[in-house]
């Protein structure tokens, strides 16, 4: 039988994920976890395989904490508002689980078609959203989709990264929605 562990898996994931959200994802070690834990690493290894699972455990956390900021995004009356600064409000809160999240090297070279599935689960849903909300078919809301995804996806790096703090993160939102669904309805077919 083997022996009974000292932290529950809940207690171990959410003191890696505190430590993220202090030191960054490249900080998260067994010794570090252990230490945080106040414990040697081996009770670590009574719960889970390896470090790696560790680490697996605490993205699956992160996305679940993420989706829930999109959930609540969702539910805004402009809902493609929503998202969007649901998204600068994890950025702001949580920075460093914004960088494990949006800001890690990919292992493949994605094109502009694939990213927003590969970096967001919850891109199915948003996308159905800027198409309910807008009118729009599915090829112009993606386009829409996407240049307002790069616009915030560069305010919440910049953020994150102590580049520049902006003094009006919604109007220029806006600014950029309404200049992009402005010339998508311009140029319809």
């Amino acid at each position: 039988m083997p022996p009974k562990s000292k932290f529950t898996r809940e207690e171990i994931v959410s003191t890696a994920l505190d430590e993220v959200e202090k030191n960054g994802f490249d900080a998260l070690t067994a010794r570090t976890l252990a230490a945080a834990l106040g414990s040697s690493p081996r009770p670590i290894f009574t719960v889970f395989s390896s470090m790696d699972e560790v680490c697996a455990a605490v993205v699956e956390r992160a996305n679940a904490l993420y989706n829930s900021y999109v959930d609540e995004g969702l539910r805004n009356a402009v809902p493609f508002r929503g998202v969007g600064e649901a998204y600068l409000r994890f950025a702001h809160e949580h920075p460093k689980l914004f960088m494990l999240l949006f800001m890690r090297e990919q292992t493949e070279l994605l094109d502009e078609r694939g990213v927003l599935d590969a970096i967001d689960q919850n891109a199915e849903k948003i996308l159905q959203s800027v198409m309910d909300y807008y009118g729009l078919e599915r090829q112009k809301a993606e386009r829409l989709y996407m240049h307002l995804w790069v616009y915030t996806h560069g305010i919440a790096a910049a953020v994150v990264t102590g580049v520049c703090k902006f003094s009006d993160e919604k109007a220029m939102l806006t600014e950029q929605f309404v200049a992009v669904l402005k010339h998508i309805k311009q140029n319809e077919d």
